[in-house]
């Protein structure tokens, strides 16, 4: 059985379990969105709706998230959020942190994605592939705050050759990563590395090896120690019992 009907199969499976009757997810027009598209329309019987939730986002977002859905036929609902997302800055007090504003982003699209499996009963399904999990290139709460991760067990280059075997478009494959979250952001730009420097180094750290410098490899290995935190529940005090 291929990797992709592996994870249809476990798609729908998650969705039986949890008496769920489908999906719903964001669809952002890049490659990891694009390939839970694919999947979720290669699940046979499963309800999916695939959303688009611009928030000051480029066009050409919207048109690789339309490509998509219209290459894999699914039902899409478009919710703009830079309104929402205006009037919370406006509400809040003034900050210059550029990354704390856009963080906002993703924990608007959380609330929206789990409006809609309230009211669908479905499950909210993430996109985080396992290059960005293990270093924590998501936003606590916000992409990271899900019902089940199809994909983080596989690394970018994973994702890629997934994204061929689907069909996804050519474009939305070439196009550079981003998450979106200010104009002209992209992720091998704000991680500081390539997905392949990044993939080497995680390599050398689980499996062993020389695969990246000594440099490179303290930068990753402090992006997991310091995201540690975002990938689990939170710590909880636990009262001593009484002697």
């Amino acid at each position: 059985m291929s990797l992709a009907k592996q994870i249809s199969q476990w798609i729908c499976t998650q969705v039986e379990n949890a008496g769920a009757k489908g999906i719903t997810f964001g669809l952002s027009g890049g490659v990891d969105s694009a390939c839970i598209a694919a999947l979720a329309k290669d699940a046979p019987g499963l309800e999916t709706l695939a959303v688009l939730m611009p928030c000051h986002s480029a066009a050409i977002d919207a048109e690789y998230a339309h490509q998509v859905a219209e290459t894999f036929d699914l039902e899409t609902l478009t919710v703009d959020l830079t309104p929402v997302y205006d009037a919370f800055i406006t509400a809040l007090p003034p900050s210059t942190s550029r990354m704390a504003q856009a963080n906002l982003k993703p924990r608007l699209r959380m609330s929206t994605l789990y409006y809609i499996a309230n009211v669908r009963n479905y499950l909210v399904v993430g996109t985080s592939n396992k290059s960005e999990w293990l270093v924590g290139y998501f936003t606590k709460q916000g992409d990271s705050s899900v019902d089940i991760l199809p994909i983080a067990d596989l690394y970018k280059r994973e994702v890629y050759d997934l994204a061929r075997e689907l069909g996804v478009p050519q474009p939305i494959i070439d196009r550079a990563p981003t998450a979106g979250l200010w104009a002209g952001q992209t992720d091998e730009e704000e991680m500081g590395l390539t997905y392949d420097t990044l993939e080497r180094a995680l390599l050398t750290l689980t499996v062993g090896g020389d695969y990246v410098s000594q440099e490179k490899l303290d930068k990753v290995r402090h992006m997991m120690t310091t995201s540690a935190h975002k990938r689990v529940l939170p710590p909880m005090f636990v009262k001593e019992a009484d002697a």
